[in-house]
C-alpha cells in the first residue's frame, strides 16, 4: 500500500496508482512532464508497480491538477475511494493500494489501446473492402476516415506532452507523419501506419504485463486465510489481519500464512517459494519460518513474528520494485541521449524534405514522403526501453531464486566484478562452531568453561553461542555475570563474582601480558589445527584456553572454483588468527588476510577497490562498513531483516554458490542490454539508409520502430528464464 505523509507543514509526499504504462519511455514522459511544474520534486515513476510518487511544496499545483496532467498524457490515475478522508486527520493518506498491483490484469482487448486496435483494424478492413467494391474516391475517403479516427487519441496525447514541454515524442512524430501522408495523398499508408502503431502499443503492454506478472506471482504465494488459535479454538481468518504474537495452526500441505516462530511441532518445510532452495528444511520448536513456505509433513503451531505488510514476501516485493525504479547508469545515459537525439532526427527529416527539392530540383512529394518515413524511423522507443526492460526481467528472475539486487546500478557493478572478498564466520563457514578443547592453566576445566560461558552470555556472536551450548551440555553451573562489555575485535569482559573476567583472543591476552610462552605455544598448536582459540583470564592471570572449530560451508570450495572459472579472484577477510585462517582458506582454496579488526577490513576493501571491482560478501551486521565501501555489498541471510535491508543485495538461501550465480545473472543481463541496443540501433540504421534511398516507405518505417520495440522487449523477457546456477544463463 502506498501512503501520503506530511513531511513538514509545507511539504507533502503523495503517491498514486497509474495504469497504462508499458515501458520506460512512458515513465520518462510522466516524470519529465511533472518535474517541470513549480514546487514539484522527487518525482518517481515505476512501470512495474504502476505507481507515481512525488513531493509538493506550498507553491506546487494541487493533487487534482497533478492527476489531470497525467491523464492528459494518456494514462489512468486511480485512488482508493474514501481513504483520503479516513486518514487525513492522522496525517497519512492512502492513495495507491497494494491490492491494485495484485488485481488480475485486464485482457488486452478490454483496455483503451486494445479497443483502439480493434476499431482501427475494422475501419482499415472496411476501407480495403470499399476500395475493392467501389474503386476510386470512396476507398480513399475510407482510408482517410480510418486514419483520422485512429489518430485522434494519439494526437491528443501528443499535444498534451507538447504543452508539458515535451514536443519530441513518438505520438507527435506519428501525428506529423500521418497528417503529412494525408496531405500528400498517401491515405492508405497513413491508415496502415496508425493501425500498426496501435498494434505495437498493445504488444508493448502485453510484454510489460508478463514482467509484472512475475512480481504479482510472489504476492500470490501468501495464502489468503489462516487458521488462528484463539482460547483453545481454531477459526479461519484473513491472513492480512494477523497480528504479531498471535498463534496460528498450519496443517500438512498448507502454505504458512506469516513469518513466525514454531512453538509446537516438527516438520519438513519447503522454502523454495521464498528462497528458491529446492530441498525441504527440517524445522523444530524455536525455528523461524517464512510466509509462503509450504508445510510438508506434520501440523505446526507457530507464533506470528511479523505483521503481514512486513513479512519476507512483502519485503522482497518492495525491494524488487524499488530496485526496478532505481535507474542504471546506462539507462540514464540513454535517457539523456534521447533528449538530444529526437530534435536531431526532426532536423534531419526537415533537411531531407527541403534540400533535394530546393538544391537539386527534385520532386517535393517524394522527398516529403521520405522525410515523414524518417520521422517514424527516428523514434527512440526501442532504445529507451532497451535497458529498463532487461533490468526488470533480471531482477524478477533473481528474486525467484533468492538473489536480490537493488537496482540497475548494482547489476552493472556486479557484472564488472573482478574480486570477491568474503567474511569468514557465517559466510564461508556455517557459523555453527563447536567447542573441541578446554585447556586448564590456572583453574580447572569446568571453571574455565563456566567463566567463559558467563562472560559470553551477553554476546550474540557464534563463538559465544558455542561456548554457552558446551557449558549447558556438560551441566556446568554458570556464575552470575554483570556489566558485560564488548572489546571490539578482541573479546568480551564482565564482572563475575566481583572480579573482572575477560574472554579474548591469544593476541589480546599477550598484549595484556597474561599469557606465558608455554600457553602461547599450546594456543599456536591448536590454531594450526584450524581451530579458533580464546583465552579466559582474570586480574593478570590466564585461567585456561577454549578451542572451537567452525567448518567451511559445503558449497564454499565449489563457489570459489566457479568464481575462478568466471575470471574472478576470491579473498577471505577475517579477524581470526593467521593459523586458523590459513587452515580454513587452504580447505576452501582461497586467498586470505587474517587478524583484521573491523576498521582493518574496511581499509582492506578500500585498498582493493582502488585497483579492482570489488564485491564484498558478509553477514550484513559486523561487516557493514566493508559492505558499504565495496563496489557491491552483498549480505548473506535467509530473509532476515539485515539481509534484506543492508548492502546492495542479499542471498536469501545462505549459499556461497549463489555469489557466482549473482555474477552470472548480472553478466547475462548486461549481454542482453548490449543485444537490445544493437537491435534498436541496427534496425533504425538499416531503415534510415533504405528510406533515404527510396527503397522503403511509411509502413515499413513504423514496422521498424514497432518491430524493434517488440523485439527488444521480448529479448529482455528471455532473462525471466535465466538459470544463473548453470555455467551460463539459459538462452543468454
Amino acid at each position: 500500500m502506498t501512503f501520503l505523509k506530511t513531511e513538514s507543514p509545507r511539504r507533502q509526499t503523495l503517491a498514486w496508482s497509474v495504469a497504462g504504462m508499458d515501458c520506460g519511455g512512458c515513465a520518462a514522459k510522466i516524470r519529465r512532464a511533472l518535474e517541470r511544474l513549480p514546487g514539484v520534486s522527487e518525482v518517481s515513476v515505476s512501470v512495474v508497480s504502476q505507481s507515481l510518487s512525488l513531493t509538493l511544496d506550498d507553491q506546487a499545483p494541487s493533487p487534482a491538477e497533478i492527476e489531470e496532467r497525467v491523464r492528459r498524457l494518456g494514462y489512468e490515475v486511480s485512488c482508493r475511494s474514501g481513504q483520503e478522508e479516513e486518514h487525513a486527520a492522522a496525517g497519512s493518506v492512502s492513495i495507491g493500494a497494494e491490492s491494485e498491483r495484485r488485481r488480475a490484469p485486464t485482457p488486452w482487448f478490454a483496455g483503451t489501446r486494445g479497443r483502439l486496435v480493434i476499431l482501427t483494424g475494422a475501419l482499415l478492413a472496411a476501407a480495403w473492402a470499399l476500395e475493392i467494391l467501389a474503386p476510386g474516391a470512396a476507398g480513399s475517403w475510407g482510408f482517410f476516415a480510418a486514419c483520422v479516427i485512429g489518430l485522434i487519441p494519439v494526437s491528443r496525447r501528443a499535444l498534451s506532452a507538447c504543452s508539458a514541454g515535451q514536443p519530441f515524442t513518438i505520438e507527435m512524430l506519428m501525428t506529423i507523419a500521418a497528417t503529412g501522408a494525408l496531405v500528400i495523398g498517401a491515405a492508405e499508408e497513413a491508415a496502415l501506419v496508425v493501425f500498426l502503431f496501435a498494434v505495437g502499443e498493445v504488444l508493448e503492454g502485453v510484454a510489460a504485463e508478463r514482467a509484472r506478472a512475475s512480481i504479482r506471482a510472489l504476492g500470490a504465494l501468501v495464502p489468503r486465510t489462516a487458521r488462528l488459535v484463539d482460547a483453545g479454538t481454531v477459526r479461519e481468518v484473513l491472513a492480512a489481519e494477523l497480528r504479531i504474537g498471535q498463534i496460528v495452526l498450519v496443517r500438512p500441505g498448507d502454505r504458512i500464512p506469516a513469518d513466525g516462530e514454531i512453538v509446537d511441532g516438527s516438520s519438513e518445510v519447503d522454502e523454495s517459494p521464498v528462497t528458491g532452495e529446492s530441498i525441504p528444511v527440517a524445522k523444530h520448536p524455536g525455528d523461524t519460518v517464512f510466509a509462503g513456505s509450504i508445510n510438508a509433513e506434520a501440523a505446526l503451531t507457530l507464533r506470528v513474528a511479523k505483521a503481514p505488510e512486513d513479512n519476507t514476501i512483502a519485503r522482497i516485493i518492495r525491494l524488487v520494485e524499488e530496485a526496478q525504479d532505481a535507474r542504471a547508469p546506462t539507462e540514464r545515459f540513454i535517457d539523456r541521449f534521447s533528449r538530444y537525439y529526437m530534435p536531431v532526427v526532426v532536423g534531419l527529416a526537415m533537411l531531407v524534405a527541403v534540400v533535394p527539392p530546393l538544391a537539386l530540383g527534385q520532386e517535393w512529394t517524394i522527398w516529403t514522403y521520405r522525410a515523414l518515413a524518417l520521422l517514424l524511423i527516428g523514434c527512440p522507443c526501442a532504445l529507451v526501453i532497451s535497458v529498463p526492460a532487461s533490468i526488470a526481467s533480471a531482477l524478477s528472475a533473481g528474486a525467484r531464486r533468492g538473489l536480490l539486487l537493488k537496482g540497475g546500478a548494482v547489476i552493472e557493478n556486479a557484472a564488472r566484478t573482478t574480486l570477491v572478498a568474503f567474511d569468514k564466520t557465517g559466510t564461508l563457514t556455517a557459523a555453527r562452531p563447536t567447542v573441541t578443547d578446554v585447556e586448564p592453566l590456572a583453574a580447572g576445566g569446568d571453571e574455565v568453561l563456566a567463566l567463559a560461558a558467563a562472560v559470553e552470555a551477553g554476546s550474540s556472536h557464534p563463538l559465544a553461542a558455542a561456548i554457552g551450548s558446551a557449558a549447558t551440555a556438560q551441566g556446568v553451573r554458570l556464575p552470575a555475570a554483570r556489566a558485560q562489555v564488548a572489546v571490539p575485535g578482541r573479546g568480551m569482559r564482565a564482572e563475575v563474582e566481583g572480579r573482572t573476567v575477560t574472554v579474548g583472543s591469544p593476541r589480546y591476552a599477550v598484549s595484556e601480558g597474561v599469557l606465558s610462552d608455554a600457553a602461547q605455544g599450546r594456543a599456536a598448536s591448536l590454531e594450526a589445527e584450524g581451530k579458533t582459540v580464546v583465552v579466559v583470564f582474570r586480574e593478570g592471570s590466564a585461567l585456561g584456553l577454549v578451542a572451537l572449530r567452525d567448518q567451511p560451508r559445503e558449497d564454499a570450495g565449489r563457489a570459489v572454483r566457479a568464481l575462478r572459472q568466471l575470471g574472478v579472484r576470491s579473498l577471505m577477510l577475517t579477524g581470526d588468527n593467521g593459523r586458523t585462517a590459513a587452515a580454513i582458506a587452504g580447505a576452501i582454496g582461497i586467498e586470505h588476510r587474517a587478524e583484521l579488526l573491523p576498521d582493518g577490513k574496511l581499509a582492506a576493501i578500500r585498498d582493493l577497490a582502488a585497483a579492482e571491482r570489488v564485491m564484498m560478501v558478509g553477514d550484513g551486521i559486523n561487516d557493514a562498513p566493508a559492505l558499504a565501501a565495496a563496489h557491491v555489498g552483498v549480505a548473506m541471510g535467509s530473509g532476515t531483516d539485515v539481509a534484506l535491508e543492508t548492502a546492495d543485495g542479499a542471498l536469501l538461501r545462505d549459499r556461497v554458490s549463489d555469489v557466482p550465480a549473482t555474477i552470472r545473472l548480472a553478466r547475462a543481463t548486461m549481454a542482453n542490454i548490449r543485444q537490445n541496443v544493437t537491435i534498436a540501433l541496427g534496425l533504425k540504421g538499416l531503415f534510415l539508409v533504405t528510406t533515404v534511398a527510396g527503397l522503403t516507405g511509411l509502413w515499413p518505417a513504423i514496422l521498424a520502430d514497432t518491430g524493434a520495440t517488440v523485439l527488444v522487449t521480448l529479448n529482455a523477457l528471455r532473462l525471466l528464464g535465466c538459470d544463473p546456477e548453470r555455467e551460463r544463463c539459459s538462452r543468454d
